[in-house]
């Protein structure tokens, strides 16, 4: 499996994007270290009807019958100091894409009508599960560990140390 990861890793490189990830945006770094494993043993998300992520929010929709495409996204526990009267417990939407590629899920999300962007690489734990990590595009010192689960082509709740970071569609 480790020569898997690597030949796709290095396939991004060698087609020019200089990326791992498919979306040619700037690679999160180290999405697999101890920190990353360390959150995700303490994390447990079971994607109930009764978690703050099966009401139906999201306005994204493509058809898809796989995780791969277009998603709303939303994240909340921390207060984007660039938006007026943001604070921890407040929802910041925006809209997301989902790529697979192997083991790995890239899912690429903004918020703030899109002028904050965001990155998620995962490696993918079981049928559902999703861990890894993610970095703040347009202020790349925040990065942040960030565990997933996949509760159904419409639905992936996430965590990360400060909240919620999850989509829908």
């Amino acid at each position: 499996m480790r020569s898997e990861r690597k030949k796709s890793s290095d396939s991004a490189f060698d087609s020019g994007r200089g990326t791992r990830n498919p979306f040619g945006v700037m690679d999160v770094p180290t999405p697999d270290d101890e920190e990353v494993s360390a959150f995700a043993a303490g994390v447990k998300l079971e994607g109930t009807a009764s978690d703050e992520n099966a009401e139906m929010w999201g306005t994204e929709s493509d058809g898809n019958d796989t995780i791969d495409g277009s998603w709303s996204s939303r994240w909340n526990g921390g207060a984007d100091p660039t938006i007026p009267g943001d604070a921890k417990d407040k929802w910041k939407s925006g809209r997301g894409e989902v790529k697979t590629a192997g083991e790995r899920v890239y899912l690429l999300f903004d918020w703030h009508h899109g002028v904050r962007k965001g990155l998620i690489d995962a490696r993918r734990e079981g049928a559902k599960g999703l861990v890894g990590k993610y970095v703040n595009l347009t202020d790349p010192k925040i990065v942040r560990p960030w565990v997933g689960l996949i509760v159904s082509n419409q639905r992936i709740d996430g965590k990360w140390p400060g909240g919620r970071l999850d989509f829908s569609r």
